[in-house]
């Protein structure tokens, strides 16, 4: 008899229900994808390959947990133990790595401060 495997090595994470040995829905990649690629000259969607969402969904794992990592220093430079979004465009301006992300994250703080309390409720959660 045969034994489900994992799809790779590199690719074992938490298995759950919902979206396998991944820790993103690979559906909703493959959807981003489609919707990125555009139309092609015929008319028809581009065509993905199955592998394709899930390296993806690696990177996109990877690239979170690099961007917490970071938020994560520098909420301990505040002294605090809940990431705010101010650590987060911290951690993006003293990263090279993130330049790209720049604009958003300014655009995002610009928007106001009103959902900034430093009370630490909710220890561990995105605020």
């Amino acid at each position: 008899m045969r034994q489900a495997r994992p799809y790779s090595g590199i690719f074992c994470g938490g298995v759950s229900a919902r979206t396998g040995p991944h820790a993103l829905p690979l559906a909703r990649i493959k959807k981003i994808m489609k919707r990125s690629a555009g139309e092609t000259a015929d008319g028809g969607a581009r065509m993905i390959s199955g592998e394709a969402p899930v390296v993806f969904s690696k990177a996109c794992e990877l690239f979170v947990a690099e961007l917490t990592r970071r938020a994560w220093a520098a909420t301990l430079e505040g002294k605090r133990r809940t990431v705010h979004r101010e650590d987060v465009a911290t951690a993006v301006h003293n990263t090279d790595l993130f330049d790209f992300l720049v604009d958003v994250v300014n655009a995002d703080t610009a928007g106001g401060d009103d959902a900034h309390d430093d009370d630490d409720v909710g220890d561990g959660a995105l605020g």
